[in-house]
């Protein structure tokens, strides 16, 4: 790399970051998801703001390819892996058993109805306009699918942390529901994302090794591979809390000595690199290894605030984090890739088959009719893991540029009218007397996830 190309590189990145923070704080002053802030600092720098006012400009810092881009692109990469990572990390203290059964009918209702009318949508509907490179129909009905299911913890749980309610039981039901769902829904789109893997050219793995071509095949293959692996960290991680137990384990937390904190950090960087690397062999999307990672970490990882975990999450939501939600941005062009009127439609589509969902396995589970529509609500905001969904599948060719960008809004506009309603029924004292849950040891560290998603 010449001196010229790490001088663009550096730019590239001090401007992706700077744009990051600077929306990330301005939307935060506004009381609005900061993510969003995150992604309209990247719009600005990409085609759709300055490509239009300055394409030379804006070519010289985002190339398209080459040495220049791959650093950013290295980042960004990072950046969602990192993000998957915290996600997974917070969701474990989030589950409340005395509520078990409503949130199993509520998440099982929640997916299933989402899914169902998104394959009736896919049958009525042709979705050739939609297909990417990849053109596999099939991981496309996939992630469609999911995109109409998909709820975010991080979006949420900082809209109920900022308005007072994250003990009530109405905000511990909300975050168990979308723990479930994320489980289940990471499954799914790992198994679109290893399906078309080999389609760029770039055959790969242990499918491409065991001679797995057809399409039922692969899907066979990436179903199976999803669970083993998923199936094979929980068990390590058992036997991690076993030995833990035991006392034979040594402490992940602060330790005491800055050396071992710093050891720490690098042994869980290193796992999760591992990890993530394997699961590109297996065929497993990264983002999912990733995910997965994160939520045993929570269930083994020890200490206060100042522990390995809470470093890597600080330094992520820092700076990898927030130049992935900048790049974002940066790859959305809402001039020549913005079709208005598929993105309404979409945008309804998914609301109500989301909220028709929550509302029935609520009702199914015996909840007062205004606290079920206060659920099919907040089990509406898509925010991070909608726009996760949305990069990795247009990054692996399965959906277009114009879906890419209804996926991104549908994530944004959903995480907002999420945060307006439960604004509101909080200024009308609805969650006055819900009957909260009492503390937990460490449960600022943990069950909160503030800075996960940007923010």
């Amino acid at each position: 790399m010449s001196q010229t190309e790490l001088f663009r590189v550096l730019a590239a990145i001090v401007l992706l970051l700077a744009a990051a923070h600077a929306g990330g704080r301005l939307f935060a002053r506004l009381r609005q998801p900061p993510v969003v802030g995150e992604i309209l600092g990247g719009l600005l720098l990409g085609p759709t703001v300055l490509g239009r006012l300055l394409p030379r400009a804006e070519s010289w810092l985002f190339p398209g390819e080459g040495p220049v881009a791959f650093g950013p692109s290295l980042i960004y990469q990072l950046g969602m892996l990192l993000l998957m990572f915290t996600a997974g990390a917070e969701m474990v203290t989030l589950f409340s058993r005395r509520d078990g059964r409503s949130v199993a009918l509520i998440a099982l209702t929640g997916m299933a109805l989402p899914f169902g009318i998104g394959l009736l949508a896919v049958q009525v509907v042709d979705i050739g306009s939609l297909l990417g490179p990849a053109d596999d129909a099939t991981a496309l009905t996939l992630i469609l699918t999911c995109a109409v299911a998909v709820t975010s913890i991080p979006v949420i749980s900082r809209i109920m942390l900022d308005l007072g309610i994250i003990r009530t039981r109405f905000a511990q039901t909300v975050l168990s529901v979308a723990v479930v769902e994320d489980v289940i829904l990471n499954v799914v789109i790992s198994v679109a994302l290893g399906m078309v893997a080999g389609s760029q050219g770039d055959a790969f793995g242990l499918s491409h090794t065991l001679g797995v071509t057809s399409t039922d095949a692969s899907a066979v293959y990436h179903s199976v591979a999803s669970v083993a692996f998923f199936g094979l960290m929980a068990l390590v991680a058992a036997l991690m809390r076993r030995r833990s137990r035991a006392g034979t384990a040594p402490r992940t937390g602060d330790g005491g000595a800055a050396g071992g904190r710093t050891d720490s950090v690098a042994v869980r960087m290193a796992v999760l690199l591992a990890v993530c690397g394997g699961c590109v062999y297996l065929g497993v999307a990264p983002m999912f290894g990733a995910f997965v990672v994160g939520l045993l970490s929570g269930r083994t990882g020890h200490g206060p605030p100042g522990d390995s975990l809470g470093q890597v999450r600080g330094f992520a939501a820092g700076f990898f984090i927030p130049v992935y939600f900048a790049t974002v941005g940066l790859k959305l062009d809402l001039v020549h890739s913005f079709d208005p009127w598929f993105t309404a439609g979409f945008i309804l589509l998914a609301c109500a088959a989301k909220a028709l969902s929550a509302y029935a396995g609520a009702r199914l589970a015996k909840r007062p009719k205004s606290e079920a529509i206060d659920l099919a609500v907040a089990l509406n905001a898509r925010g991070g893991p909608g726009i996760v969904l949305a990069t990795v599948s247009f990054d692996a060719g399965i959906v277009n540029a114009s879906f890419f960008t209804t996926l991104v809004l549908t994530a944004i506009i959903t995480s907002q009218l999420a945060g307006w309603w439960l604004e509101r029924a909080v200024a009308r004292g609805v969650f006055v007397t819900s009957e909260p849950y009492p503390p937990r040891q460490h449960d600022e560290s943990a069950s909160v996830p503030v800075k996960a998603e940007g923010g």
